[in-house]
């Protein structure tokens, strides 16, 4: 019976310890501040506005109002592609 106790005992400061270590995984990677660098500002063609932006290792795309996607390289002025974004077939 001891041995029982002895058993239940360890098992329950095992799971309390595991618990604490989960509870500070989790605070520890909320906490932790993603850092994405931006351009300053964005060479966006005459009369065009952004809906979205978002950005990839290399590339930083920005959805416009007009139905365009315009990918740009990272310093924001070059711009790499334009597609038009048609309606459904």
């Amino acid at each position: 019976m001891r041995y029982l106790k002895w058993l239940v005992t360890t098992l329950t400061v095992t799971m309390i310890a595991g618990l604490i270590i989960l509870i500070a995984l989790v605070v520890m990677r909320f906490n932790a501040q993603a850092t994405v660098d931006f351009p300053d500002g964005l060479a966006l063609p005459e009369g065009v506005s952004a809906a979205a932006v978002t950005r990839g290792s290399d590339w930083i795309a920005v959805v416009t109002t007009d139905d365009r996607i315009l990918i740009y390289e990272t310093d924001g002025q070059t711009l790499r592609q334009e597609i038009t974004v048609g309606p459904s077939d």
